[in-house]
């Protein structure tokens, strides 16, 4: 609940806060697919662990906004509200690799990010559906990458032979990563729609692969709802494990409001359809969805109670646990960099009450979550509970 909250909120870092984090020691922020709720790029940790070790991202946030605040108290981070000093926090330590450059000359911090126990790689930083001014009402992705592109010299599109050379040294460090997460924004260039952005998938899962003495390796793609033929060629030709086409919402008519790319460009039945048709190819609880939680709330056209946005996602999630597809959720963070960035995001009560019912339709299915759980991923609230099964 508290991870929740502080994902709802944000977080605040005060200075003293900020000296704490030491750049030979902890993972600082890097390159990221969303951006913040201050806008700002500047010297921060990444993310930070509770005591228990349960990994919180969470957004930058002004104070204005009432975020969590990390403060210095007694020489030790603090995660304070309001008056209430809550718990001891630390930063996440950065990789070895994070110190290494490739032989092309880019430092590998932008090749491949980490998370505690994952490596994370976003090959291609753009999505199309911006070009055709289609994107998420929600995201501000492009807006986000182009600044980073600026002012960290960030490389566009990832050359095979950087990540097979960063996924190389980053394996060295013994124990340090359980899987490999690939992520990109989507590209429905080609003959087929999304034949561009799956072949170039294939081309840097190849390169990945080669890291491995086994076909298959611990591993997640989270991309567009792609079609049979594509699916096939992506399992057969690489060793992905896990597959993550993320359906954003869980409504038709909100998904062709809030998701105009995607609903052009394949739909809500026909989404919904391509993740059930990967879990014959991925195997049960190996073919996730992920929804942005509290979106389904975002006026003028958004539900208009809690009660009745609840029962709608869960009946829909459940339609797709049935099938063998896991739901989990992101808390939607309002960011200014998007079109709907004003708003506010749902009550906490709300998401305990989804993360709840999301769990008890795993519990029901018997559905595994294992390259969204908690830690190899560690960003959705729902899938901590993953621990309890």
């Amino acid at each position: 609940m508290l991870k929740t909250d502080i994902q709802r909120r944000g977080i605040y870092y005060t200075h003293e806060a900020l000296k704490k984090a030491d750049p030979t020691v902890h993972q600082l922020a890097g390159t990221h697919i969303f951006g913040t709720r201050d806008g700002i790029l500047t010297h921060r940790p990444e993310a930070f662990m509770l005591r228990d070790g349960t990994s919180v991202l969470t957004t930058p946030t002004p104070l204005e906004q009432n975020p969590y605040i990390i403060d210095l108290r007694n020489d030790k981070l603090t995660l304070v509200d309001g008056q209430n000093e809550l718990e001891e926090i630390e930063y996440w330590t950065k990789p070895d690799f994070y110190d290494k450059t490739t032989k092309s000359g880019i430092p590998m911090n932008l090749i491949a990010s980490a998370r505690p126990q994952r490596i994370y790689i976003m090959p291609n930083r753009y999505c199309f559906f911006w070009s055709d001014k289609q994107n998420c009402l929600f995201c501000d992705i492009v807006n986000n990458l182009q600044k980073q592109k600026k002012e960290l010299s960030m490389p566009t599109r990832l050359k095979p032979e950087d990540v097979e050379e960063t996924i190389s040294e980053a394996l060295k460090q013994k124990g340090r990563f359980t899987a490999i997460c690939l992520t990109s924004g989507s590209d429905f260039n080609g003959v087929n729609a999304f034949d561009r952005e799956t072949d170039y998938y294939i081309e840097i899962l190849k390169a990945v692969g080669k890291n491995f003495k086994t076909k298959k390796f611990p591993s997640q793609l989270i991309a567009t709802a792609f079609n049979q033929d594509q699916l096939g060629r992506l399992y057969e030709q690489t060793g992905i494990l896990s597959y993550t086409p993320d359906i954003e919402v869980l409504n038709e008519r909100l998904f062709n409001w809030l998701c105009p790319g995607k609903a052009h460009w394949v739909g809500y039945k026909e989404w919904k359809k391509r993740l059930k048709e990967a879990v014959p190819i991925f195997g049960r609880g190996y073919v996730n969805t992920c929804i942005v939680a509290g979106i389904e709330l975002a006026q003028p056209y958004g539900f208009k109670s809690e009660d009745e946005a609840l029962k709608n996602v869960l009946e829909e999630a459940e339609d797709l646990a049935a099938d063998g597809v896991n739901t989990v959720f992101t808390v939607w963070s309002p960011r200014p960099g998007s079109i709907i960035g004003n708003q506010k995001n749902a009550s906490l009560e709300y998401y305990i009450r989804l993360a709840s019912g999301l769990h008890a339709l795993r519990k029901k299915y018997k559905l595994r979550l294992d390259h969204d759980d908690y830690r190899r991923c560690g960003n959705h609230p729902d899938s901590d509970l993953a621990r309890i099964l």
